[in-house]
């Protein structure tokens, strides 16, 4: 068994140690707004936070997360819609949408260490999250009016 602290809940888990955290918060815990994408930690859709930090699930083995906390799309925020995904939702940034959550996970770990980022700052640190649908417009656009969102909620 292998104990995880996902989304501020403890949880076990009968899988082996190298079973990566993308399958056990799917298939063990049922959190499924993570996402399948490549399996080589290219894409970004299956992006969770490890102690505040944007992480691939699909290559992380479990035994490796020890007692950091794990936060998944799901958590984001416990009253409604966090700023990032209201300003996706304002904005209608997603097309097909499969890629969206791991964005979302990359651009909230953006904004909690860069609160005002350039275009350039977005781009560097949305450049490992792949859209198919090729939204980077939509997304760029989305995370500076989460920005803005959250500088006018403090």
């Amino acid at each position: 068994m292998i104990k995880l602290n996902v989304n501020d809940k403890p949880y076990e888990v009968d899988v082996e140690a190298d079973t990566p955290l993308l399958w056990a918060l799917r298939d063990e815990i049922g959190l499924t707004g993570t996402k399948f994408g490549c399996g080589i930690a290219q894409c970004g859709a299956c992006t969770v936070h490890i102690d505040g930090n944007p992480m691939r699930s699909c290559v992380l083995p479990v035994s490796s997360i020890g007692d950091r906390k794990i936060t998944t799309i799901e958590h984001l925020a416990r009253d409604g819609y966090h700023p990032v995904q209201q300003a996706w939702i304002e904005l209608q940034v997603p097309q097909c949408g499969y890629c969206q959550s791991g964005q979302i996970m990359s651009a909230v770990a953006l904004l909690a260490d860069n609160p005002s980022p350039s275009d350039e700052d977005i781009n560097m640190a949305m450049s490992g999250n792949i859209c198919r649908c090729g939204t980077y417009q939509r997304i760029r656009a989305a995370i500076h009016r989460a920005a803005e969102l959250q500088q006018e909620s403090h």
